[in-house]
């Protein structure tokens, strides 16, 4: 395109960061940048391998330098940077730390053990990470919930079936059967007494659960000895049927490495076709740099593409663009056109959709499908109709009874799970949620604007705002990310920018705009209501923030001063720097920093706003 005017420097940083996001690209035609989480990954791949007896002098020591760069002053490893220290992750990193042979007292040891024993001990740690321990001999068994392995013959109706568990869990709680039907001790060179206060576990009160629990621990005492060996056949079966053909197990870290731990009990060897599948795929996963050597706890090159696809267009990049081109048929070949968990919801669905990994057939996800139908009607090429229509088809027959949309599975609603006395870690169900609920409306709205779906999930989002204005976010932190999905999502089908809805959420983003003109949301808002809307600026929040406020019709000092922070944040290299972690795994307890998010988020929320009319960018080639 051509300008009729010298560009300003919000075009030119667009211009720049465009450039920047088009040399990242690969030469199939993906995006991805790391995606970073905690060190609990790889404190849990070293005692994989020590399990497994394959733990090797040069992965432990590359592992270890990882772990110690990643400590902080006061002794504790944390799950997010800026936040608090975390008992269950320095508890692991310590005993990760042990196995590299680093020294008790030595001052970062001690520390971290002093932090551990005044925050209650290993007692006190989660339920994760006492399995861990205890398949080491440094917890007993008895002192944990039971997972029996026969849950795998319940009905998809019966409470408690594995299909009522979010997939993430279900995939990790079915290999927790086996090992918390045979429960191994393999153990330690060294104990972790130093780590023990002595003090009683108090299980939180759980009623029946608690009374359920019990009985479950009477039967594993005596189980029924050939239901209790086909149960663990079944879920052998179950595990293995699920394997991707990386290796992996949904793409993801926890069920990939309980369900290698789980096989190996069942009796396959190391040299197994599908152990041996499970571990090289482990090192696709695997960054080596002068920091050490970590582990992605997924990898997310869909979910990377799309939004890269999505900021350029937003950009001004031409339809036919190579680049654009290149990207939505690597897209095409991505597309999953085989049923998985969610047919056992909705049977009769056909398939169509993409998952957020390389390799994830099972587990195609309504996120990313949302965000690839809007970025692949956008582009010229000649095949993208049939993808988009089986995509519309089947995102539109994964609607939850309430009109909302969850990330994987539909109606996988029922609270039972969450009260059993296992479930102290992590979302363990995938209800409906503004967020992914907002982005399937705004593809469905492009292609089917006046569709009774459309309606239901716009009405569930009016419920669904928050008394302040703003909306929960589930994959993002937080209120920012939910508040910038849901406004665009509206305006595109149809809510008038004056409506009260609208203001009042554009009052909560301006409200809570930050006094250096960006936006930023701390982690600690999902369990502490006073961080909502509060945290350091950083370049994808703001990005978020001005989308939504983009879409109202703002052109207020608001969205300049946003603006403003983002052209005088730039790096030279065109990108931003962004040390917050932004994006969210579990609410409250996992999350994640897409390094990504800090350029095309940006490039989006630029390229609105200079193609708005305010602005006039550079050509861009």
């Amino acid at each position: 395109m051509t300008t009729v005017a010298a560009p300003t420097s919000a075009a030119l940083a667009l211009d720049a960061a465009c450039d920047h996001l088009l040399d990242l690209q690969s030469p199939e035609g993906w995006w991805k940048a790391e995606l970073q989480t905690n060190v609990t990954m790889d404190a849990e791949d070293l005692l994989l391998r020590e399990f497994l007896g394959i733990r090797t002098e040069e992965d432990t020591a590359e592992a270890a330098r990882w772990i110690r760069s990643e400590q902080r002053d006061d002794g504790t490893w944390t799950n997010f940077h800026g936040g608090p220290g975390n008992l269950s992750t320095t508890i692991e990193a310590y005993t990760a730390l042990r196995l590299a042979g680093d020294r008790t007292d030595a001052p970062h040891m001690w520390a971290a053990a002093r932090f551990i024993r005044e925050s209650g001990g290993i007692e006190a740690s989660r339920v994760f990470t006492r399995i861990w321990l205890a398949m080491f001999g440094q917890w007993r068994w008895e002192k944990l919930p039971v997972l029996p392995p026969e849950m795998v013959f319940l009905p998809p109706w019966f409470p408690l079936n594995v299909y009522d568990w979010a997939c993430w869990a279900r995939q990790t709680i079915v290999p927790l059967t086996i090992v918390s039907a045979r429960r191994p001790v393999r153990p330690l060179p060294f104990d972790l007494a130093e780590l023990r206060t002595g003090r009683r576990v108090r299980p939180r009160p759980r009623g029946v659960f608690t009374a359920l629990d019990r009985a479950l621990h009477r039967y594993e005492r005596r189980p029924v000895p050939g239901l209790r060996q086909a149960a663990l056949r079944r879920a052998a079966e179950w595990i293995v049927a699920r394997q991707e053909s990386d290796g992996s197990w949904g793409g993801i870290q926890p069920p990939w490495v309980y369900s290698l731990i789980a096989l190996h009990l069942q009796g396959y060897h190391l040299d197994h076709p599908v152990m041996r599948k499970g571990m090289a795929g482990l090192d696709r996963f695997t960054i080596r740099d002068e920091k050490g050597r970590r582990l992605e706890a997924c990898q997310s090159p869909v979910w990377d593409t799309v939004l890269a696809v999505n900021g350029l267009l937003d950009a001004g990049l031409p339809d036919d663009h190579p680049a654009l081109v290149k990207a939505s048929g690597w897209l095409l070949a991505e597309e999953i056109r085989s049923p998985g968990d969610w047919s056992v919801r909705r049977p009769s669905l056909p398939p169509g959709g993409w998952a957020f990994e390389f390799d994830n057939d099972g587990y195609p996800d309504i996120d990313d499908t949302a965000e690839a139908i809007l970025a692949l009607r956008r582009v010229r090429h000649p095949d993208v109709r049939p993808a988009i229509d089986r995509a519309v088809r089947w995102i539109t027959g994964m609607a939850s009874r309430d009109g909302g949309f969850g990330a994987f599975d539909a109606d996988n609603t029922r609270e039972l799970c969450k009260k059993l006395p296992f479930c102290d870690f992590g979302a363990v169900i995938d209800p409906p949620t503004a967020d992914v609920t907002a982005h399937v409306v705004e593809a469905l709205a492009a292609e089917q604007p006046d569709s009774p779906v459309v309606r239901r999930a716009v009405v569930w989002l009016l419920k669904a705002q928050e008394a302040d204005g703003s909306w929960f976010g589930r994959w993002g932190a937080n209120h920012v990310y939910g508040t910038g999905a849901v406004l665009p999502a509206l305006i595109a089908a149809g809510v008038r920018p004056g409506s009260p809805c609208v203001r009042r959420a554009v009052t909560w983003l301006e409200r809570h705009q930050n006094g250096d003109g960006g936006w930023g949301e701390d982690l600690r808002s999902y369990s502490d209501p006073a961080w909502i809307g509060r945290g350091h600026s950083t370049p994808s929040q703001t990005a978020w923030a001005l989308l939504a406020l983009l879409a109202a019709g703002e052109r207020s000092p608001a969205v300049r001063g946003g603006v403003e922070w983002l052209v005088g944040h730039q790096r030279a290299d065109g990108t931003w720097d962004e040390p917050h972690f932004t994006g969210t795994g579990f609410p409250g307890d996992f999350y994640i920093n897409y390094h990504l998010y800090r350029l095309v988020f940006p490039i989006s929320a630029l390229g609105r706003y200079v193609r708005s009319g305010d602005e006039v960018p550079e050509a861009l080639t």
